[in-house]
């Protein structure tokens, strides 16, 4: 086996030598048919000399059967011999066609006044480099009866299609005039349009009103398992805060971020407010419809707002509010409210209510601030006794 090895290696030696001698070869003709001063009839001498060496490569040695058959060595070699044949050649061929070019070209003597010529200028100038564009070699070729199909143009990069795009129309707005008619509407329900913080509420309140007060729920509520008055009222308050929470991030990042009172008010998995335990995912009746009116309404708040602007989007909101949600928590008369369902609060028998509601104080503030603090029993005790709602 030893004994194979080193005659194997000896023969493949010798045979990477000649491809080596042969490499050199062919880097130096590619040297010399950029040379200029080297005439174009000995390049083309050196060329055949070079083909003919190439060709005289003997076929590569197959290595005995206990040596490995795969040899880096001999796969290296012959590539970059294939590599430097390739650059001979085309050196060679850009050397011949313009030598063949410029011997074609008629002595113009006129021409070397104008290009200030040495005294013993013949008069004619060679040229190395001709660009004839991407397109004219398909109408050379039609001179010898050869049709090929020419590509057709690029396409346009995005950003120059962009530039050269019809501008799109911008889309009408869902409701035109709505400022006007419905500040006049908002004013006389009591709700200041011209004051920033009164009409976010509103429109606040509008839009939580929109995801509760609709009939996929009233199916829901009444289906078993359903939630509560209590539970309502708690979720009410929760999807406010983030529905207000929400449109002043959408002022400054765009319609887009309504899509997180969205993702809140439409979770199936996520139980809602007030300690509640219901959820949409154990729920009976049509679901799916809930969860789609979410959706189509904060559409329709977002397509407002791309179309109209974030004012037009609260005003209408708002005026949502002043038809579904006239007595919602963060509306301008939930304070009246309040006042009122503490008077009617005091004159109850509370032995049964919860123990939530034992501190008159306490209610109070909460309903002022937050009401589903005081839990879904609390608030559903008070809907029960007629003094919320």
């Amino acid at each position: 086996m030893r004994k194979d090895s080193k005659a194997w290696e000896s023969v493949r030696d010798h045979y990477l030598a000649r491809l080596d001698a042969v490499r050199q070869t062919a880097e130096e003709v590619a040297e010399l048919a950029a040379n200029a001063e080297v005439p174009a009839l000995r390049i083309a001498w050196l060329s055949i000399s070079l083909e003919s060496a190439h060709t005289w490569i003997p076929d590569t040695p197959e290595p005995p059967a206990t040596v490995d058959r795969e040899d880096r060595l001999l796969t290296n070699a012959e590539m970059l011999l294939s590599s430097a044949m390739i650059t001979a050649r085309e050196a060679v061929a850009d050397r011949l066609v313009y030598h063949l070019v410029n011997e074609a070209q008629p002595e113009e003597p006129e021409m070397c006044e104008e290009l200030e010529c040495a005294e013993d200028c013949s008069g004619r100038h060679d040229t190395s480099h001709i660009d004839c564009g991407p397109d004219a070699i398909f109408e050379d070729l039609l001179e010898h009866g050869i049709t090929i199909e020419e590509p057709g143009p690029a396409p346009l990069s995005p950003r120059l299609a962009a530039l050269f795009a019809p501008r799109p129309e911008e889309p009408p707005p869902l409701f035109p005039g709505l400022e006007e008619q419905a500040s006049a509407v908002l004013s006389r329900l009591g709700i200041d349009a011209d004051d920033p913080e009164v009409l976010l509420s509103a429109a606040a309140a509008g839009l939580a009103a929109e995801a509760l007060l609709n009939e996929p729920l009233d199916a829901i509520r009444a289906a078993p398992g359903g939630p509560n008055a209590g539970d309502v009222f708690a979720q009410g308050v929760d999807l406010y805060r983030r529905a207000r929470k929400a449109l002043v991030a959408a002022r400054d990042g765009g319609p887009e971020r309504l899509g997180a009172f969205t993702a809140v008010a439409s979770d199936l998995d996520l139980p809602w407010a007030g300690g509640s335990s219901f959820t949409l995912r154990a729920a009976s009746g049509p679901v799916a419809d809930f969860v789609r009116n979410i959706e189509g309404q904060v559409w329709i708040t977002e397509e407002v707002m791309r179309r109209q602007g974030w004012r037009d989007a609260l005003v209408h909101r708002a005026f949502t509010a002043v038809f579904k949600a006239t007595h919602h928590f963060g509306m301008p008369g939930w304070s009246a409210v309040v006042d009122s369902a503490m008077k009617r609060f005091t004159s109850l028998d509370r032995v049964s209510a919860p123990s939530e509601l034992a501190d008159l104080g306490e209610v109070e503030t909460a309903l002022l601030q937050e009401p589903d603090r005081l839990g879904v029993n609390a608030l559903g005790w008070l809907i029960r006794h007629a003094v919320l709602g």
